[in-house]
């Protein structure tokens, strides 16, 4: 009598079990979930409302803060249910995106540079930004194009700058 006046509830007679039937035991405070479950729902909202949004502004051509979409309630959204759609870009993204291709289409087997041999992970780099076996790692072994002069030209005058002391006023 005491508790409908006001307005609580009382606690349940037994421990609630996760309406997702997954074994553990819920909470009111998690919608009657465990916690593992309530994270991934909240998760998978979070993740439908930021693909909605991002399909809303490539669609649209609107930033976010020029609309914004109001998600009530859970929405499940499958990566499959979501189609792609050919949407014109402008000039200067279509650019930046083949060259992102270019880059993914070189990614293969590593190999040397001068004699083609496979090196996987032993490579070694060289500041001509090509990859090399141990007998071509040397500058000296494959008519590297680097000039390792300017660099460490650039590299002294960088660390030491010029200092000029002020000029005096005579007197």
């Amino acid at each position: 009598m005491e508790h409908d006046d006001t307005g609580c509830q009382p606690p349940p007679e037994g421990p609630i079990l996760c309406i997702n039937n997954c074994g553990f035991f819920g909470s009111a405070a998690n919608m009657n979930m465990c916690s593992k479950c309530y994270k991934d729902m909240v998760l998978k909202q979070e993740q439908a409302k930021l693909a909605v949004s991002s399909i809303g502004n490539l669609v649209n051509g609107s930033s976010s803060s020029e609309k914004g979409m109001i998600v009530v309630g859970p929405v499940d959204v499958q990566p499959d249910s979501i189609e792609a759609k050919s949407i014109a870009l402008p000039s200067s993204q279509t650019s930046s995106s083949s060259d992102v291709a270019e880059v993914k289409a070189k990614v293969g087997p590593n190999r040397c540079g001068t004699c083609k041999k496979k090196v996987g992970i032993t490579g070694f780099k060289c500041r001509c930004c090509n990859l090399y076996c141990g007998a071509h790692r040397y500058s000296d072994k494959h008519d590297c194009q680097f000039d390792y002069r300017l660099a460490a030209q650039n590299a002294i005058a960088k660390a030491n700058p010029v200092v000029k002391a002020e000029k005096l006023d005579k007197i």
